[in-house]
């Protein structure tokens, strides 16, 4: 969808793909292309390339998530057109529910912003094209991740996928807190699956 700089109050939540520009779709370049400011990760803004550097970009650090979000409103409150970027797909592990969420947060100060979500190529189905074809069926995706989902919620997933025979993509598989749990994961899968 593109926006227009007379609709006041609208936010475009890119998903990038898996970062080169060869690799978006048409609509997350014209939404792009389309903005006045592109709000992003700054790992994610210097992706973009020399393409949109005359466009006002700004950015928080890693972790930065919620001030973001803010951040894209608030430009949106001044009429501006706005498009917040993010990797892979703005729906699966990005910034999309968390720019919903943040609107209800805001309640009647974001009340007339309009979100627009703008689909782009995960990290799963971009891995998968290098493989071959190991998503072809049924698969899920899994993250590792525990900062908003508790360990055992975690395991519970993994178990299911596992017992689901279904082919697993999993997302967040480690940090320096996590060092240990793609191991953990790959320790309960095998409770299931040939090794």
């Amino acid at each position: 969808m593109e926006m227009k700089n007379s609709c006041k109050g609208r936010i475009a939540v890119v998903g990038m793909g898996p970062g080169m520009e060869s690799m978006m779709t048409m609509q997350a370049l014209k939404a792009l292309d389309a903005a006045d400011v592109i709000v992003g990760y700054t790992v994610y803004l210097d992706l973009l390339g020399d393409r949109f550097k005359d466009k006002e970009l700004l950015s928080t650090p890693m972790k930065q998530e919620t001030e973001r979000c803010r951040l894209a409103f608030a430009e949106a409150a001044k009429g501006k057109s706005v498009a917040m970027v993010c990797s892979g797909d703005a729906g699966i592990y990005g910034m999309a529910s968390l720019m919903f969420e943040i609107k209800e947060e805001l309640g009647s100060e974001a009340a007339d912003v309009v979100i627009d979500v703008i689909p782009g190529i995960t990290a799963a189905s971009s891995g998968a094209a290098v493989l071959g074809a190991p998503l072809n069926h049924d698969f899920c995706v899994i993250s590792l991740s525990d900062l908003l989902t508790p360990w055992e919620l975690i395991e519970k997933r993994l178990r299911a996928a596992a017992e689901g025979d279904f082919a697993i993509a999993i997302y967040n598989p480690s940090s320096k807190k996590r060092h240990d749990y793609l191991q953990r994961a790959c320790d309960i899968l095998l409770e299931t699956e040939e090794p």
